[in-house]
């Protein structure tokens, strides 16, 4: 059976007459992280703020790295609650991008850990533009008069 204290330290626990399985709450948020990444129109997880940033640079002097940056889960005996935060390509539909996420997360995490996805909580904090769209030259419109 598994042990309450094992969920409080953000562990899952799969339990068969064989022994016993824990996946850490680090290994459920990489998963996220990269099936998030899978769906076209992501640009990053994230945010394009400072305190993103910072953020960034903890978790990578903590070895969390940067594949995890966006992500926080709460992983339970068998389930697992999300939170990503992603930066989305200008033009892309935001309600389709995010059913695609939430659809790629249930399907990658029940996948590879037998967990069920509970809910998946998606802030979009940025929209990126193509490097094109900025370095074009600004039209100028045509004059009105001659």
């Amino acid at each position: 059976m598994a042990d309450p204290k094992d969920a409080q330290r953000g562990n899952s626990e799969l339990v068969t007459k064989d022994g016993k399985t824990t996946i850490s709450n680090e290994v459920v948020a990489k998963i996220v992280a990269l099936a998030t990444r899978e769906i076209a129109g992501v640009h990053e997880m994230g945010s394009l703020g400072l305190g993103d940033a910072l953020t960034g640079i903890a978790q990578r002097a903590s070895k969390l790295g940067q594949s995890t940056q966006g992500v926080n889960v709460e992983v339970g005996e068998r389930e697992v609650a999300v939170d990503i935060k992603i930066v989305v390509e200008y033009g892309v539909s935001i309600p389709q991008l995010t059913t695609a996420i939430r659809r790629n997360l249930a399907t990658r995490v029940n996948t590879m850990t037998g967990l069920t996805v509970k809910e998946v909580n998606i802030d979009v904090t940025g929209l990126y533009f193509a490097e094109e769209a900025k370095d074009k030259p600004a039209e100028r419109p045509e004059p009105r008069v001659a």
